[in-house]
This record gives structure tokens, sequence and C-alpha cells, in this order.
């Protein structure tokens, strides 16, 4: 291991980080409905596929990965973090701009973020217990699967159960408020995530060269997967772009707060999961507009729900 490195980071600031969290999951889930996963239950193959992607071949891969390359036990943790976590509530905006199935990367979202509750704290210990080169450090970090459950309740499905009541009581809200909410999440968790930088900025240009690739590798890998998977499993146009994204968008921030609740003094993975809160919006901005310009096939079951029939009909 190539040195632990540690953060200035305080209490007040992982309150706020928390409260942030908690604040893009309520606002995100406030257009979603029931219907979205009974959508899911009526046509599961695009969303399972996805789901597979996402917690089951992206967290394996990247275990082998961070075990063959022999990667820095802090450096592998915080990318088996990254991976363990559900999709990014900006994969259904990306999925928008690139044309993808809206309808189906909302209904991806919902269902991995409920998931992600059970299966993020149990892939992140499989998984760093299984890689030997992690499985020291894993122990010494003294995880404890049981408070990174409660702490994802808290600030996933806690705030998501409570915006979907939200937005179904009082729908006039999710219009008005919706399109605020995503645009003030997004600047506020850039802030934050470029203020931890900045009082860190010694430790992330002395480690830039060490993490820069390993997330830019790690999120092709994730966008590869996403998109193989959808088109071995021969999905419509649409739903590969919605697979894509879904499973290349990771919900990095819920990576943060359970890095700074837990593992405080982990630099090396804050410097992975922190620079992929970035990464992932740039990959992903950029194939988003290369897809916008693509138009879907003539026979995509989403052009079809656009002019008002029944979608995968």
């Amino acid at each position: 291991m190539s040195g632990a490195a540690s953060l200035q980071f305080d209490t007040a600031s992982l309150i706020l980080l928390n409260i942030i969290m908690a604040g893009m999951i309520f606002g995100v889930s406030l257009s979603l409905r029931l219907e979205d996963f009974r959508r899911i239950i009526r046509w599961p193959l695009a969303p399972m596929v996805g789901l597979f992607a996402q917690f089951v071949l992206l967290p394996a891969g990247t275990c082998l990965a961070t075990w063959l390359l022999r990667i820095d036990p802090e450096l592998a943790l915080g990318m088996i973090l990254v991976a363990a976590c559900p999709g990014g509530s900006f994969s259904n905006v990306m999925t928008w701009m690139a044309r993808g199935n809206l309808a189906m990367s909302v209904s991806m979202t919902a269902a991995s973020s409920l998931a992600a509750t059970v299966l993020t704290p149990l892939n992140f210990a499989l998984y760093g217990w299984l890689n030997p080169y992690t499985r020291d450090y894993l122990v010494q970090i003294s995880l404890e699967p049981g408070s990174v459950l409660g702490l994802v309740v808290l600030v996933l499905a806690l705030p998501m159960f409570i915006g979907m009541f939200t937005g179904r009581r009082f729908p006039g809200l999710v219009t008005r408020s919706e399109k605020p909410l995503r645009v003030i999440s997004l600047v506020v968790f850039i802030g934050f995530v470029a203020i931890a930088f900045s009082k860190n900025i010694d430790l992330f240009l002395e480690r830039f060269h060490s993490f820069f690739w390993l997330v830019v590798g790690q999120n092709f890998m994730a966008l590869l997967l996403g998109y193989g998977m959808a088109r071995l499993c021969r999905l419509a146009e649409s739903d590969r772009r919605a697979v894509t994204m879904e499973v290349g968008i990771q919900n990095s921030g819920l990576g943060l707060v359970i890095l700074f609740t837990f593992f405080p003094d982990a630099g090396g993975m804050l410097l992975i999961t922190a620079f992929w809160g970035v990464w992932h919006l740039v990959s992903g901005l950029t194939l988003a507009q290369f897809w916008a310009r693509r138009p879907l096939p003539a026979d995509d079951p989403s052009l079809l729900s656009a002019n008002g029939k029944e979608q995968y009909s």
C-alpha cells in the first residue's frame, strides 16, 4: 500500500453532505409513482438487464480488475465502493438528452435506489473481502454492514418515500420545483466536492496521477457493461441508451456520505469517489450529446409511445 492519505473534513461538513444527499433524493423522488415500480414487473427484461449489470457485473468486474492490477488498497476500495452504489439521479436527465427510454430510466433509478439499501453495503463488504489486497485494509477500518445499511436507509430510502408521498399529495409542487431542485442539487453537490478538494489541494495534486485514469477506466467499463449487456439481450436502442446511462452514472454522493461517516481517514477512497462525481457527468453528457445526434430506429418502442401508443406493446 502506498501510504494512507488523511483528509481535512469536519462534523459540520458531514451533516451538510447528508442533508444535500437526502435533498437530492427527495427532489428526484417527487416525480416517482408506484407505476414506475409496476412497470418493471410488467416489462422486466430491460430493467433486469440494467440492474444485473449494475449490481453484479460492475462490482465483480471492479473487484477482479483491482485484484489483477494490484491497485493500492485504499484506491481499490474507493472503486469498489462506487461500484456498489446505485445509479445516480442525473442518469434520467442524460437518458432524456440521449433520446433514450426515459420511463425505463426512472423505473431503474427507483428500483436500484431501493435495492441499494441492502446491496450497497453487501457488495462493498463482499468484494472488498474477496480482493486479497483490500481484505486486510477492510478489516482495519472495521466495517459494520449494519451501520452502513442504517445510513443508506436514512439518506436514500427514507427521502425517496417522503418525496413520493409529497409528490402524490401535492402534484402542483412537482411541476414547479422538480427542475429547480435538480439544478440546485447539482450545483450544491459540485460545489461541495470542489470545497472538499480545495481543503485538500496538496493531497489532490500529489495523488492525481494515481486516481485519474482509474476513475476514467472504471467509468468506461461501467458504460461498456451497460451497453454490452443491453445489446447482447437484444434490447431496443432507446432501452440500450437508458441502461448504459443507468450503469455508467453512479450515485457517488451516496459513496461520499458512507465514506465520510465511516472512513474519514481513507483519503484515497475519497479521491476516487469525489472525482467520480465530477467525471461521470463529463462522460455522461458527452455520450448523451453523441446519441442526441443519432436518431432512433423508426420502429423503436419509445417512438411508438411518443405517438400515443402503449410502450412495449
